[in-house]
């Protein structure tokens, strides 16, 4: 495939945090000019049998994927596994252990919340906007708390109450880098980093990030994608090169309403990299 296609290997439905279904991504994305699609649910296989059968039924070529959540140092990072086997019963029991994970993080969310906004049915509302019950994410909790009228908008909630260091945010300890590149590879799929301009590594930690990555199998990373700036993308096409790692291209689309970027609406790759496409079709 060339490199100028437009694929969107990075998107949320409400089988996680997003809040269109599967489906529906679907026929909003080839809608978008969208070629090749993945849906990437966080630790979630559960939507992708119906995007699969909506791509089908409306002729756009369909990527299996996953949004892996990962604990590095003090920070949460996130790995697509792209191609990944839905059916593989190792990742499906490693993902629903994870959603174990959440649901007590949520309860603990909930009570954070309740003592500093006052609130007192946070995990009940944020249970009902939640379209997977097993999945509350804090998300779901930031949508609850504009519906009630804390804030005026999710981000806003991020920034006051759920991001680390703020009195909502609850840490938790979720996947090993290496855990989930295994669980990538063994259910048949390429691991990439996603939007690496995200989190808040030094520069030296960062490479000592890839670094790692590589090692561990890693095979690709989001150089374009929503949060990502001009100049992030100029960084990590130079990154992708110097580590040997594939490009990959991502909208993180969620909603309508809060998302940076809509599904296949991002620039090209530049020019020069090695898109991570080649290697799943």
């Amino acid at each position: 495939m060339s490199d100028a296609i437009n694929a969107d290997l990075h998107c949320h439905s409400l089988v996680s945090d997003g809040t269109l279904a599967p489906a529906v991504l679907a026929r909003r994305a080839r809608d978008n000019g969208v070629q090749l699609w993945a849906l990437t649910d966080h630790d979630e296989l559960g939507g992708l049998a119906e995007a699969a059968q909506a791509c089908a039924e409306i002729g756009l070529d369909f990527v299996t994927g996953v949004e892996v959540s990962v604990s590095v140092d003090d920070q949460t990072v996130h790995v697509v596994g792209l191609g990944v086997d839905p059916s593989h019963e190792g990742l499906r029991t490693q993902l629903r252990a994870m959603s174990e994970g959440r649901d007590a993080r949520a309860h603990r969310i909930a009570e954070a919340l309740r003592e500093h906004t006052g609130v007192e049915d946070a995990y009940a509302g944020a249970s009902r906007l939640a379209g997977n019950p097993a999945l509350i994410s804090r998300t779901h909790f930031a949508r609850h708390l504009v519906e009630r009228g804390v804030c005026s908008n999710t981000g806003e909630v991020f920034s006051r109450f759920l991001t680390p260091g703020k009195p909502g945010y609850v840490e938790h300890a979720w996947a090993t880098l290496e855990q989930a590149l295994g669980w990538i590879q063994d259910a048949g799929g390429l691991a990439v980093l996603a939007h690496p301009g995200r989190y808040r590594f030094t520069p030296q930690r960062e490479r000592e990030l890839l670094t790692r990555f590589v090692d561990l199998g890693g095979t690709g990373i989001e150089v374009v994608t929503g949060s990502h700036s001009a100049a992030d993308w100029r960084k990590y096409a130079a990154l992708a090169g110097e580590f040997g790692l594939r490009a990959s291209r991502g909208s993180d689309f969620h909603c309508p309403r809060e998302s940076r970027c809509d599904l296949g609406r991002l620039p090209a790759l530049p020019q020069g990299l090695r898109p991570i496409w080649d290697l799943l079709h």
